[in-house]
């Protein structure tokens, strides 16, 4: 009790840094317009496919993951040569550009396409914006701060955006949630503009070729045996966030027949189990070590998933993914 709330203002102190402030809100409402995203894109799959929306959201996720491979390693260089904050504003724009041309969608090859470059956007903001975090932060206990309060905001966002996405759906159409996700890219780019940020450090390995920068990451990654093994349950958790983010609309809409809204309220089950885990996790680590915990967790997912197969009532289906969101 005492000691969450005192650990909790601790790690809220970090927001007086006005820069980081800045940036904690661009990146909290960018989340948000993200996880509405999340909701409408289902929506908009099953509006467009029907019981085959788990293929379409399949194949963009599929998409999501090319994108951030292709892209991501590639914008980590470029951010070292172009200025931060103008390359950060321009990716924002870019995504609420595309957020705003997907309520207008009529085909799924659409889909593809404009999940292609938002995904490209995101996968070249993201290592930008949290390169940009320890040039603001250089101490490293405020760095860790800033760390915790960033994984604070996406576990806020799992369980928030749906919960807000339901209860607009009964105000507005589902498509209409797409203009929830441009506001919020325009208001996280506007943000942005308020800062200024430091220029990028330079590397010293600058005579490396462009292509050996770029890779140098998952080189390293690579060859490091407790990374490997890091990548092995990341692969687990990836999998049960694609289990859900994928049939979540077919196990509601097509197979128990139910609303938009008990769509985005299943969706907010899983944010709420993953919310749980966040705050159980620090007193878990205590009592256990971090080898174990993975493991249990990874066994977790594992059961969870075999027990989506069987899923027949709304209620068992909230229990399922409640317990997959850890």
């Amino acid at each position: 009790g005492v000691s969450t709330a005192g650990s909790r203002q601790i790690m809220l102190s970090i927001l007086k840094n006005r820069a980081y402030r800045h940036l904690f809100a661009a990146q909290a409402v960018a989340l948000a317009g993200t996880g509405l995203a999340t909701v409408a894109l289902a929506l908009l799959a099953y509006d467009l496919a029907g019981a085959d929306a788990g293929v379409v959201l399949g194949t963009a996720l599929a998409i999501k993951m090319i994108a951030y491979i292709a892209v991501a390693p590639i914008a980590g260089v470029v951010a070292e040569m172009l200025p931060r904050r103008s390359m950060l504003v321009g990716l924002d724009l870019v995504r609420a550009a595309v957020a705003a041309m997907l309520p207008f969608v009529t085909e799924i090859w659409q889909i593809y396409v404009l999940i292609f470059v938002l995904q490209s956007a995101s996968a070249a903001f993201t290592p930008t914006f949290q390169a940009t975090i320890p040039d603001i932060l250089p101490d490293e206990r405020d760095y860790t701060k800033a760390l915790s309060l960033s994984r604070l905001a996406y576990d806020l966002e799992n369980i928030l955006s749906p919960t807000v996405a339901a209860v607009l759906l009964t105000l507005i159409g589902s498509r209409d949630l797409f203009v929830g996700t441009a506001l919020g890219f325009v208001a996280s780019a506007l943000l942005v503009t308020t800062v200024i940020l430091p220029a990028a450090r330079r590397l010293r390995d600058r005579q490396q070729s462009f292509a050996a920068r770029a890779l140098r990451g998952i080189r390293i990654y690579l060859a490091t045996p407790r990374l490997r093994g890091l990548m092995a349950v990341n692969v687990a958790v990836a999998a049960s966030g694609s289990l859900v983010i994928v049939n979540t609309v077919v196990f509601v809409q097509s197979r128990l027949g139910l609303t938009e809204t008990d769509t985005a309220l299943a969706l907010a089950a899983f944010g709420g189990g993953s919310m749980l885990a966040a705050l159980l996790l620090p007193n878990l680590l205590e009592k256990v070590s971090d080898r174990t915990g993975m493991l249990a967790g990874a066994a977790v997912l594992t059961a969870g998933a075999l027990a989506a197969a069987a899923i027949q009532a709304y209620a068992v289906l909230l229990l399922v993914w409640f317990v997959l969101g850890p």
